[in-house]
């Protein structure tokens, strides 16, 4: 099974312009993930997937591998699904570019679904962490899943799901992690099917599968990790670092 991974990087993000290429330690943001992902030694190989030029001189400038995508996309899936249309590979792993802290252990779990998995029958598996902090759990700029008794997903949301009308029951909130796994020939469908209202409202590019019929499954991981989405995020990715 040859399993690679591919880090989309798009450098005007919406949220934080030219995140990636900030500060981190003495090294850009999106050198930082690259660096985390190729040191886990799991995949046959590593590529960031850019629409910016800024962003590719900055990993192969620094002796990794890029490739510049040919059209314009909305989501990284897309991008992706482009650059390994004619790859000779079966499973392709998606670590988002603001990743910095990717860890091995996690991407290990992630890469089991699918070697546990005779059948095929999984198409997508994702990461979560369990969340505890209200300020987490309300804030838009965390994605949420539900699951169902064999983590699947439910749904995905920048609201808290599930709705905390009695926080007695014990109910758990879980946080997505930006981090997927697809079959080549699942990432490829995913592709070609057109975005629907759910995703275009919430733009979280994995509910267009939900949306579609199809099931993720996720996996749990407590590790901790900071995602890069605002300045406040960087600086506390700072402070770990250091």
């Amino acid at each position: 099974m040859k399993i690679i991974s591919m880090i989309p990087a798009r450098y005007s993000a919406s949220r934080f312009p030219g995140k990636l290429m900030q500060d981190l330690g003495g090294k850009t943001v999106i050198l930082r993930t690259y660096e985390a992902t190729v040191a886990t030694n799991l995949f046959d190989d590593v590529i960031v997937v850019t629409d910016s030029k800024i962003i590719y001189d900055e990993i192969v400038n620094n002796g990794g591998k890029a490739m510049m995508s040919i059209k314009e996309h909305e989501c990284g899936s897309d991008r992706i699904a482009e650059a390994v249309e004619f790859l000779d590979i079966d499973i392709v792993v998606n670590v988002q570019g603001d990743e910095p802290f990717t860890d091995k252990e996690s991407l290990l779990k992630l890469m089991e679904v699918f070697k546990d998995d005779g059948d095929k029958k999984i198409d997508l598996a994702s990461l979560m962490g369990q969340i505890t902090d209200w300020d987490e759990i309300n804030n838009p700029n965390t994605v949420k899943v539900v699951v169902d008794n064999n983590n699947f997903a439910l749904y995905f949301s920048r609201s808290p799901i599930p709705y905390p009308r009695d926080k007695n029951v014990g109910a758990k909130y879980f946080k997505h992690k930006g981090v997927y796994a697809f079959r080549k020939e699942a990432i490829l469908d995913f592709y070609r099917l057109p975005m629907l209202t759910l995703e275009a409202s919430e733009k979280i590019e994995c509910i267009r599968y939900l949306e579609y019929g199809r099931r993720i499954k996720m996996v749990e991981s407590n590790v901790d990790s900071v995602e890069i989405d605002t300045p406040e995020d960087l600086e506390r990715a700072r402070k770990i670092w250091k």
